[in-house]
């Protein structure tokens, strides 16, 4: 069959350097991402070297300060470079969201000196972050964890284990929420931990349905010491720097579900068109067009949604809720559009040899991390109808 390249998102950027940073991550996406994204995932091999790439283009600081190699760039741009990169494959543009809610808390809540000290080797030498909040008996309870991190003298000693840590074993820092005080929100504090500490390891990575490219494991922290001055913000602070970074990180996901689903209707179409039934190409009868017409219009809404929600972050304004529908939104469109791709390709989407049947395996897992949906919806139901009764 032949190939049928799609066309490019038509994209509304504020700026010229939007435009060109963006031609820039579609031409790294099609020459070192895309031709490799079904081999690499199947064989479960991580892609070290194309972060390593993304780094030495300038994209794995983009929403952050130049002063500390940065690309100054707002939301608004920067989820449409992931979205540009997930379409490619997601483990790429997942692990970019990744990173950069893993140095949000730095960025955002560290003093100067720590910032000058630490994010330039972050944003732009070469560095990749992880993520540790969840533990084995703390998910959607994420301020009942267990990790604890006690005072010596000028340092600290964390002991406990985190998981379901995307970049576990690979990841150069980590991002570890520590509980310090007392029982709840209030006691918890954030470290900036590296990842050769004495006393860390990973487990074996899990065994998934998708993403296999992407390693996701448990990590142990077994005594590991860390100096006073890698506490990010103020003791007793860090689940308030944890929930204001998923604000944050809930919008990459959405951004990295509207390129997965986006991927999955461009497949649809190019099958739809080239493959023939009844003398002419499937895509000229009405059900299949029904099908790749409501595809299209949730892709749509779901980057309407998210980018309304990174023009709010952009101005300064509260977009929490805004962020948790464009969370829940994104990711049950991908779980639709890539379901409905793997129906129109028929036994062909069932089949390794096309991606639809990828597609759909990873989004099932977008509707899970970083809060589940449902989880989601107590967010905005919170906001909409205000706190549950006790």
């Amino acid at each position: 069959m032949p190939d049928r390249a799609p066309q490019p998102v038509d994209r509304q950027l504020p700026t010229d350097e939007a435009r060109d940073l963006i031609s820039l991550v579609r031409d790294i996406a099609q020459r070192e991402i895309a031709p490799k994204a079904a081999e690499e995932e199947d064989a479960g091999r991580f892609p070290r070297e194309v972060f390593a790439l993304l780094s030495q283009s300038g994209l794995l600081g983009l929403p952050y300060d130049s002063e500390y190699g940065g690309g100054d760039q707002p939301y608004e741009v920067y989820l449409q470079v992931l979205e540009e990169l997930a379409a490619a494959r997601l483990t790429v543009g997942l692990g970019l969201s990744v990173h950069t809610l893993a140095a949000y808390g730095l960025a955002t809540y560290g003093t100067k000196q720590q910032q000058v000290e630490h994010l330039p080797a972050m944003l732009g030498g070469g560095l990749l972050g992880a993520y540790a909040l969840s533990e084995p008996s703390s998910g959607s309870d994420a301020a009942s964890l267990r990790t604890r991190a006690v005072r010596d003298g000028d340092h600290w000693v964390i002991t406990g284990t985190k998981s379901w840590i995307t970049h576990g074993g690979v990841a150069d820092f980590y991002t570890v929420m520590a509980r310090t005080g007392e029982d709840g929100p209030r006691g918890i504090t954030a470290f900036l931990v590296p990842g050769d500490a004495e006393g860390l390891s990973a487990a074996a990575p899990e065994r998934k349905m998708g993403l296999k490219g992407s390693p996701t494991a448990q990590i142990h922290l077994d005594g590991v010491r860390v100096p006073d001055g890698r506490r990010i913000g103020e003791e007793g602070q860090g689940f308030a720097i944890a929930l204001s970074a998923l604000d944050s990180g809930r919008l990459g996901i959405a951004a990295c579900a509207i390129g997965l689903a986006q991927a999955a209707l461009d497949e649809a179409v190019a099958y739809a068109a080239e493959r023939r039934q009844f003398g002419r190409p499937v895509a000229d009868f009405q059900g299949l067009r029904f099908m790749l017409a409501d595809m299209a219009t949730r892709i749509e809404a779901g980057r309407a949604l998210y980018l309304a929600a990174a023009r709010l972050r952009d101005a300064g304004r509260p977009f929490a809720r805004q962020a948790a529908m464009a969370k829940l939104f994104c990711t049950d469109t991908a779980m639709q559009v890539t379901t409905d791709a793997v129906q129109v390709l028929g036994g062909y989407g069932y089949t390794a040899d096309f991606p639809a049947e990828r597609y759909m395996r990873e989004a099932k897992v977008l509707q899970i991390v970083e809060g589940t949906n449902q989880i989601q919806r107590m967010v905005i139901a919170r906001h909409v109808a205000g706190p549950e009764t006790r």
